[in-house]
């Protein structure tokens, strides 16, 4: 029987501090009982939304003609790889199965990245970009949770992930192209909505209460903030 984020025994009150990518200053911190999920499911999540992210980009660089394009996507989804096999070795460490710990969560996680695949490659690196930033800026946040061990994932999480380039690539077609602007622009708000879904997720099912709303609310702010600074930084309206 698979046990997800909510599905267990009473917890300790635990922190969740976000930090984006070192662009946020000073964390918020916020209180929350029973807010992250067991050490094992986390680490589980977070080593298959790794290796999600490097099929995903392998699938690009194999659609992809320009040489120099595929070589700037060979370098993140090396980036994404390094920290999957990293959260793995980690896993590994605690004398777990790599393989047990994510399996529980490939259905879940594998629906959610077949929603972001858009119909043409740009929209699909787009929601690499986004996913993979909101989803990291949140882990990162949600590893404060677990002492030392959360402190190596937070440092895993946040090594150069060389997207960089990405955010040229996406420039690249929005300048060449007004309507591209505008699509894209379109497309990542509907990213948001769908990755939001999945951070909330591990809070809690279902809607919270007014309290907890106004206690994670600042939680979500930073998220949002880190997102539109990204988007901005592409020349994108978030």
């Amino acid at each position: 029987m698979v046990r997800w984020f909510w599905q267990r025994d009473k917890a300790p009150k635990r922190t969740l501090a976000l930090r984006s990518r070192g662009d946020l200053g000073d964390a918020t911190r916020v209180d929350f009982a029973e807010l992250a999920p067991e050490l094992d499911t986390f680490l589980g999540q977070a080593a298959y939304l790794q290796l999600g992210y490097f099929e995903t980009l392998t699938r690009l660089i194999r659609g992809t003609l320009e040489l120099s394009e595929k070589e700037a996507l060979s370098r993140a989804a090396g980036a994404a790889l390094t920290k999957h096999r990293e959260i793995v070795e980690i896993i590994r460490s605690r004398g777990d199965d790599p393989t047990q710990v994510m399996l529980p969560f490939r259905e879940q996680l594998d629906a959610f990245r077949r929603k972001t695949i858009g119909v043409r490659p740009r929209e699909t690196l787009l929601a690499v970009y986004i996913t993979a930033g909101m989803l990291d800026d949140f882990y990162r946040a949600v590893a404060s949770s677990y002492g030392d061990v959360g402190a190596r994932v937070v440092e895993i999480l946040s090594a150069d992930d060389e997207t960089h380039e990405i955010v040229e690539i996406i420039q690249a077609t929005i300048t060449s192209d007004e309507e591209w602007r505008s699509l894209l622009s379109m497309w990542a708000r509907r990213l948001v909505g769908d990755t939001i879904l999945v951070a909330r997720a591990a809070l809690r099912p279902g809607p919270l209460a007014i309290d907890d709303e106004k206690r994670v609310e600042p939680v979500f702010t930073e998220l949002m903030g880190a997102h539109a600074r990204r988007m901005d930084a592409m020349g994108l309206a978030a």
